[in-house]
């Protein structure tokens, strides 16, 4: 029953990550620290365990993604490379700052993102183009910063890179496909970075590799890279401002929940 549980959740997260076009780190993370709480886990771990679970699931779902923007040649490979070299540096020191924080204070870190997230999902804020997009030191220092936050959160990074590149200039279709090619080192990256800090932990369950539940990411991996496409089949049938506004009003939920 845990790992129909996880095959749901999967399917879930899949068929959000293609309506909204976002990662599936923001449905996945709190779904499992309920889940995880369910299970009677630590609680000084839980928190911890789901964000480095979420950011394993992306490493499997992120391909699907990658490989239909860069078949419509929206990825621009050289703004990857750059923003990756910061982006590991970055992940591994999310890991290390999640760590150092204690699990109910997480949750509530946790909380405030996903209201934040709500708030420029709903009103579709991005930032308006200022400038050109910067040099290579310029991309790798804000690859530390997405990988660094993104680590923290359990997310893939696109409701961070996007908006970044947007504000660069970068033209929005391009900017969707190159966050998509930054997901997959942020969720490697930061997957290894949870699998290490968390190795010695004594209040792990059993088939846990470090801060990684590997019968949940085995279940989401397997159903929402599947359920991806069906969202995005739907995705063009509605409304998008509908849809966007349900999504921030979900996470809105999430995020009160996660507060109080």
């Amino acid at each position: 029953m845990e790992f129909v549980l996880y095959l749901g959740l999967g399917a879930l997260a899949g068929v959000l990550a293609g309506l909204f076009g976002v990662g599936g780190g923001l449905v996945i993370v709190p779904v499992l620290v309920f889940s995880f709480t369910l299970h009677g886990f630590a609680p000084e771990i839980l928190t911890h365990l789901a964000i480095g679970t979420s950011l394993a699931t992306i490493v499997f779902t992120s391909f699907n993604s990658i490989l239909a923007h860069h078949r419509k040649g929206a990825v621009r490979w050289p703004l990857v490379l750059w923003m990756t070299a910061g982006i590991v540096v970055g992940a591994a020191l999310g890991s290390l700052t999640a760590e150092a924080i204690q699990g109910p204070q997480l949750q509530k870190i946790i909380g405030v993102f996903a209201i934040l997230m709500a708030v420029q999902m709903g009103f579709d804020f991005l930032p308006k183009a200022s400038g050109d997009v910067p040099g290579k030191p310029g991309l790798s220092v804000a690859g530390v910063v997405i990988g660094w936050a993104s680590a923290i959160f359990g997310i893939g990074g696109g409701s961070l890179t996007v908006p970044f590149l947007c504000w660069r200039s970068v033209p929005i279709q391009q900017a969707i496909g190159t966050s998509a090619a930054c997901g997959l080192p942020i969720a490697i990256a930061g997957a290894l970075s949870f699998m290490v800090v968390g190795w010695q932990n004594e209040q792990l369950p059993e088939w846990s590799l470090g801060f990684v539940y590997l019968p949940a990411m085995v279940g989401i991996a397997a159903t929402s890279m599947l359920f991806a496409r069906l969202g995005a089949n739907l995705a063009h049938r509605l409304s998008p401002t509908l849809l966007k506004r349900l999504f921030a009003l979900l996470l809105v939920t999430v995020g009160i929940n996660f507060l109080i």
